[in-house]
């Protein structure tokens, strides 16, 4: 005996459904599905299994790419031009501080030639360490720190992030 297959019907709710979620999304501060093309910012960054980098970098607008959690995997090779965001971890004495996937990725000479600045997360009760990663990094490779968030960042963290970002990737990506 054998059973035909019928294709699913068309679910007349889905478009529904998703305008609801990004409702309900946007109330809890969670990030929406955003639609962005090869000219939109692209940011880099490393978070950690407690996810507060992840979770600031989800209401940024650009397209983002996670680099591995585990400094064994592969590092991503990039040929085009991109902000990085780094935690800064470490003990107060200042060692360690960019996180090794980060210095594994930034080791890629390629990836060097293609960043743009530096944005930078911490905890304030460092004190003068807060976000040293973003300092170490951007003076090893020369370019500018943009901006510094504690933790998750704040709404206007987001919004200054935001505004800033595309304000200098139109500046200094004008064929992106």
């Amino acid at each position: 005996m054998s059973t035909a297959l019928t294709p699913n019907p068309v679910d007349e709710h889905a478009e529904i459904r998703k305008i609801l979620m990004d409702a309900r999304n946007a109330s809890e501060g969670r990030a929406t599905e955003v639609e962005l093309d090869d000219t939109a910012p692209l940011i880099v960054y490393f978070s950690s299994i407690s996810g507060n980098t992840h979770k600031f970098v989800e209401k940024i607008r650009a397209r983002r790419l996670r680099l591995p959690l585990r400094t064994g995997e592969d590092t991503l090779i990039l040929d085009e031009p991109f902000v990085l965001i780094v935690p800064t971890y470490g003990k107060p004495d200042g060692a360690g501080n960019v996180p090794p996937q980060v210095v594994k990725f930034l080791n890629v000479e390629q990836n060097r030639h293609h960043i743009l600045g530096v944005i930078g997360s911490g905890n304030t009760n460092f004190g003068p360490l807060f976000g040293i990663a973003a300092d170490i990094v951007a003076k090893k490779c020369d370019v500018p720190v943009l901006f510094k968030f504690e933790l998750m960042g704040t709404d206007s963290d987001v919004e200054k992030v935001n505004e800033g970002l595309e304000a200098f990737w139109t500046q200094n990506c004008p064929q992106h």
